[in-house]
């Protein structure tokens, strides 16, 4: 993996800084004016140095969890008490080859024409909610051109990478690896290069993943409002919730487990300490469920140095789409005052050639 990465911002680098600034056309970040007279944009976009933060950013998160270390969910990632070993459950319960080798849909194959009708069946009042988070990109242009008398218009540049923890997204099969490779096991060196995925990118997903929703309210579970480092989310817990809800996780489903991220940043917790969020016993349940999609808002508690995709393993072993980031509280509200914990889930991503995902805005509808 390591040394992908270098080849990729190597490349990068030999790009050069691309200038975004058109002849004739008046350009200004947004927030802020165009140089006068000049039509330049003030500031440069330059991918090198957008992927040198995004690599620093990875490093210092290292870092950090190298020097605290969490006595935690962290301590116990790789194994349970009852000695649950998660790397040799990953490997033996792998869903590659399960629908072919050549495969790059994954468990989003799960989700059948039927399946679609069914969740549609759901929809009673027609309310719909947004579980997008509002983001602002880094690089933000505006052009703002006259036509004609008293006539005009206005077009955007948008520069942002959308993996991380700011922009709700989905990742594609080709996103995360570890040792035995990317899904089906392919390559991560040879599948994915500087110019993008080879091999199970977002496009495979262009039909829309579309799927009876059941949301997973832990806070309102435990009365607390959110989860804590000490306490992450075990697979026994989603049973149990699922159950007290009146809800049932079915083959195809795309499952929303709402932790809780908008108290817990509100908390001021640095972070330091660890990270919470989903036990690797989540991954079992996930499997034995045959959930087509994951989505949440807080993702896995802190990895251990020994499994460093605690529950996002289910991407590259399972084949299931991952929504990251997701803004679960007002679906959450929605679904209190329904009543029901079921609902038809929508997720639209971008067919972004050879993309490693896509930015979202799913859609929760009663």
């Amino acid at each position: 993996m390591a040394s992908s990465r270098r080849r990729f911002l190597t490349h990068a680098a030999a790009l050069g800084t691309a200038a975004l600034a058109y002849p004739g056309r008046s350009w200004a970040t947004a927030g802020e004016p165009a140089a006068a007279g000049t039509g330049a944009v003030p500031e440069t976009f330059s991918p090198p140095e957008f992927l040198a933060r995004h690599a620093a950013r990875a490093r210092r998160a290292a870092a950090a969890t190298a020097a605290n270390p969490s006595p935690g969910p962290a301590a116990t990632a790789r194994q349970s008490s009852s000695g649950t070993d998660y790397a040799a459950m990953y490997r033996d319960r792998r869903n590659w080859g399960r629908w072919g080798d050549d495969d790059q849909v994954g468990a989003i194959n799960l989700i059948t024409p039927e399946k679609r009708a069914a969740a549609a069946g759901l929809v009673r009042t027609g309310r719909t909610v947004s579980l997008s988070r509002v983001f602002e990109p880094p690089q933000h242009f505006i052009q703002k051109s006259s036509l004609g008398p008293g006539g005009g218009y206005v077009m955007d540049y948008l520069g942002f990478i959308y993996h991380g923890s700011t922009v709700t997204h989905v990742d594609a099969l080709c996103h995360i690896w570890d040792d035995d490779g990317i899904w089906q096991g392919r390559d991560p060196d040879v599948e994915i290069t500087t110019q993008g995925a080879q091999f199970g990118d977002i496009t495979h997903w262009s039909g829309g993943i579309i799927t009876k929703g059941v949301l997973i309210d832990v806070p309102r579970h435990r009365g607390a409002p959110h989860v804590s480092i000490d306490e992450p989310v075990r697979g026994e817990e989603l049973e149990a919730i699922a159950r007290a809800q009146g809800a049932t996780v079915e083959p195809g489903d795309a499952l929303l487990v709402h932790s809780g991220w908008g108290a817990y940043m509100a908390s001021g917790d640095d972070g330091s300490s660890g990270r919470p969020g989903l036990h690797p016993s989540c991954a079992e349940f996930i499997h034995d469920h045959d959930v087509a999609l994951l989505g949440w808002d807080l993702m896995d508690a802190r990895a251990s140095s020994d499994l460093p995709w605690p529950v996002h393993g289910v991407l590259f072993h399972f084949g299931v789409a991952l929504l990251d980031n997701a803004l679960l509280e007002p679906v959450a509200a929605a679904c209190a005052e329904e009543g029901r914990w079921e609902f038809m889930f929508q997720a639209l991503p971008l067919r972004v050639a050879r993309g490693t995902g896509s930015p979202v805005n799913p859609i929760a509808m009663f």
